[in-house]
C-alpha cells in the first residue's frame, strides 16, 4: 500500500488515465433486489423476529463487498495532504486500514474521528475516491503560544488547545502565558500585541489576573499592568510612551496603566533605594 503526502498548498495533480474494471454492478443489483424482497414481503414479520433478516442483510453486504473486492475495488493507495508534523505511522494506525481490503467496507466516520483525536490534528476530512484511493485532508494545528501553569509548561495553539510535544525548545521564542485560564484568553491578547508589532516583540510573557485582566512581562524586566476594559487603548498608549520617552529602557520595576488618566511608576529597587538616599542626606544638610 502506497502512502502518498503532499502539502495543502500543493496542486493535486491530474490522475493519470487508467482502466477501471467495471462496477459490480449485477452483485449489487442482485443485492438491493434481496433486500427489497426480503423487506416487502409477506413474511417480514417473522424473518424479523426470530432474527432472520438480520442476518441476511449482514450477508449481502458481506457479497456486496466481496463482489467490489474481486472488481478492483480494494484498496491500493492512501493519498494524505496537510501532513507536516504528525506522523505517517500514526495517521496510518489510526485510519485502521490494511492493503487489499474492499474500499466499501472502510468506516470514513469512524476513521475521521480517531484522527481528530490525534495530537497535531485540528480537522480531518476523509473520503474514498474509487477503485483504490482513500483521499485523506488535514488541517493541523499550529504553535501558538506557551502555556504555564502548576509549574508545568505547555505547547498550545490559538484555539488554547494543548499539543503534545517533548520538544517545547524547537517552538521557542514565543510568549508565556501564566494563569489557569490563559490558554483561553490567548487569541485575543496576542492579536492585541500584534497591533503594536515592535512592542509585541519585546513581551516575553503575560500573566492572567482574574478573567480578563493581564500583567505584561518586558524583556528588560519591566512589567507592565493593563486594565480590564479599555486594555487596546491602554496598549496603544504604552507604545507611544517607549516611542517617546524609551520608558523599558529606565530603572523601573512596573508600571501600572489601569487608570484612564494617569500612569503609576514603581521605580527598581537599586534606583529607590539610590532615591531614599538622596533625600535622606539632602534632609541631613538642611538640618
Amino acid at each position: 500500500m502506497r502512502f502518498l503526502t503532499r502539502r495543502a498548498s500543493e496542486q493535486q495533480p491530474p490522475a493519470a488515465p487508467q482502466r477501471r474494471r467495471p462496477f459490480p454492478t449485477f452483485a449489487v443489483a442482485a443485492g438491493l433486489g434481496a433486500a427489497t424482497l426480503i423487506a416487502g414481503g409477506g413474511g417480514t414479520y417473522w424473518l424479523w423476529h426470530d432474527g432472520a433478516l438480520a442476518q441476511t442483510g449482514r450477508t449481502i453486504v458481506a457479497r456486496v463487498w466481496t463482489a467490489g473486492s474481486r472488481q478492483g475495488l480494494a484498496l491500493e493507495n492512501v493519498e494524505v495532504v496537510g501532513r507536516q508534523r504528525q506522523s505517517a505511522a500514526s495517521i496510518l494506525a489510526a485510519l485502521g486500514v490494511r492493503r487489499g481490503m474492499p474500499m466499501l467496507e472502510i468506516d470514513l466516520a469512524a476513521a475521521r474521528a480517531r484522527l481528530q483525536a490525534l495530537p497535531w490534528i485540528r480537522s480531518a476530512d476523509v473520503e474514498r475516491q474509487l477503485p483504490d484511493t482513500l483521499f485523506i485532508r488535514l488541517i493541523e494545528r499550529e504553535p501558538f503560544a506557551f502555556w504555564q501553569r502548576n509549574g508545568a509548561l505547555s505547547l498550545i495553539d490559538r484555539d488554547g488547545t494543548v499539543i503534545p510535544t517533548d520538544t517545547l525548545a524547537q517552538y521557542a521564542p514565543r510568549i508565556v502565558l501564566v494563569g489557569d485560564d490563559a490558554a483561553a484568553q490567548a487569541a485575543p491578547l496576542i492579536d492585541m500585541l500584534a497591533t503594536e508589532p515592535a512592542l509585541a516583540r519585546r513581551v516575553n510573557a503575560a500573566v492572567l489576573y482574574g478573567s480578563d485582566r493581564w500583567t505584561l512581562r518586558f524583556d528588560t524586566g519591566v512589567a507592565v499592568a493593563l486594565p480590564e476594559t479599555a486594555a487596546p487603548a491602554a496598549w496603544h498608549r504604552l507604545a507611544g510612551l517607549e516611542m517617546q520617552d524609551h520608558l523599558l529602557e529606565r530603572s523601573i520595576a512596573t508600571i501600572d496603566l489601569r487608570l484612564p488618566d494617569r500612569m503609576i511608576v514603581r521605580l527598581a529597587p537599586a534606583e529607590s533605594g539610590k532615591r531614599s538616599a538622596a533625600r535622606a542626606g539632602a534632609k541631613d544638610k538642611s538640618s
